[in-house]
């Protein structure tokens, strides 16, 4: 009798098992990507038996940010969401649903250091008191890939990059000349051909510091060198120099089929080209004009941030800033940033990796944080931030598409894209003012 009372005694104390508590992530990573954002959930997980992180795949970048804030408005919101950077003033804006990660980490009592993030970063995703708002996950720079086996065959030096437009131009003009279908194309249009084409030059693509200082701000892409570059870019059209493939990362097949020979697209994409390609790649930063004058200056970010929605219970919060602890590990950040090819988040993943000889073994793997680190970022490229820019940066390519087509001139593709684009903001500050 002692025995079985002893038992259930013992039972009663014990009690069931608790179960961890989830937090739903949102998400917009697929394919390989999405199985390292799967491996990160899953290691987290298994870290600790109090919180499940549990990924949710919600489409592209527009489709999950859209999805995030219908879902809050129906009361069926996710915890954490990843929003790419040009939804940063739209959900700074979305007054009462966002909790800013800065006030999130502070209300857990968990560490969180700004100043342990890179410059370049925490910038990009804070308020003008220079509270961070959202937190770093996958940020990148676009830069420019090669396939070195097609620069053989061509009578180019397969170690040897282009580093201007002009050498861009006469490498992609021999790649035709030896049999190849386009010379170079690129991905995320606005992205490369206006935003970091700008940056790189230190000419502005906005007033008021490129709308980082307020939503007054009226864009400026209809100047002197995004017309030149246009212009370029529909000359070189005509005779496949340069082959357009579309927007977003449309155009990655092109490049990894053989067809171009040389490609602009995200650092992010360093680690899915590499497994997929069956040639040599070789890296480079993004191009300048050799005439413009303080040129190259620096590239500005791209990629996603996780932001906090609130409205959920407070068990998850804690689950989020635990999480949240746990991605800013040098360790995790430097695997991250190894296998990807996204920039590591903090200074410490850096110096990490820097440190077990990463960058001396992989070649080209430390362009993107060297590209986006040339100097001190000026008024000029710091970021930008804009309302409705992903609706923006669709009328930008719309506009550009005209041009590449022979529609419009360069100079009245530019004129009525900035002419749309300051409608839009227009309408974003009469709404969030």
């Amino acid at each position: 009798m002692k025995t079985m009372a002893a038992a259930l005694a013992l039972g009663l104390a014990s009690g069931p098992a608790l179960a961890a508590t989830e937090v739903q992530w949102w998400h917009a990573m697929s394919g390989d990507l999405g199985q390292k954002l799967e491996k990160i959930a899953a290691d987290f997980n298994a870290s600790q038996s109090d919180y499940k992180i549990v990924p949710v795949f919600k489409g592209t970048y527009p489709e999950a940010m859209t999805g995030a804030i219908a879902a809050f408005r129906a009361k069926q919101q996710p915890a954490i969401v990843q929003v790419f950077e040009v939804g940063t003033a739209t959900m700074m804006a979305a007054k009462g649903a966002v909790y800013p990660v800065y006030e999130l980490m502070r209300d857990e009592k968990v560490e969180f250091d700004p100043k342990a993030y890179l410059p370049t970063i925490t910038g990009y995703y804070s308020d003008t008191k220079g509270n961070m708002l959202s937190f770093p996950f996958n940020s990148s720079t676009p830069i420019l890939y090669y396939n070195k086996d097609m620069f053989r065959k061509a009578g180019l030096d397969p170690d040897k990059a282009p580093k201007t437009w002009e050498d861009v131009a006469e490498d992609a003009k021999k790649l035709r000349a030896s049999g190849a279908a386009c010379g170079f194309t690129t991905n995320w249009p606005s992205w490369v051909q206006v935003e970091n084409l700008s940056t790189l030059h230190n000419v502005p693509i906005g007033t008021e510091e490129n709308g980082l200082g307020g939503m007054s701000a009226k864009m400026t892409i209809a100047n002197a060198l995004v017309e030149r570059h246009w212009a370029n870019l529909a000359e070189w059209q005509k005779d496949k120099t340069f082959d357009y493939g579309g927007r977003t990362d449309k155009a990655n097949p092109k490049f990894l089929s053989g067809e171009c020979g040389i490609q602009m697209q995200s650092s992010g994409s360093r680690g899915g080209i590499i497994a997929n390609a069956k040639f040599d790649v070789g890296f480079g930063m993004l191009p300048v004009y050799a005439d413009v004058k303080g040129a190259p200056q620096n590239s500005i970010i791209g990629g996603a941030t996780l932001w906090v929605l609130k409205g959920r219970p407070a068990a998850e919060y804690k689950g989020v800033a635990q999480f949240f602890n746990y991605l800013s590990k040098p360790d995790v950040q430097s695997w991250w940033h190894q296998n990807t090819g996204y920039l590591p988040i903090t200074k410490a993943a850096y110096e990490q990796t820097k440190a077990s000889g990463y960058y001396d073994k992989n070649a080209g793997s430390s362009v993107a944080v060297e590209e986006i680190n040339l100097n001190p970022p000026t008024e000029n490229s710091k970021g930008l931030r804009f309302g409705n820019f992903a609706q923006i940066r669709d009328v930008i390519e719309e506009e550009m598409e005209n041009v590449l087509t022979a529609k419009k001139t360069a100079k009245q593709g530019l004129e009525d894209a900035q002419r749309r684009a300051n409608e839009m903001l227009r309408q974003f500050e009469k709404t969030n003012s």
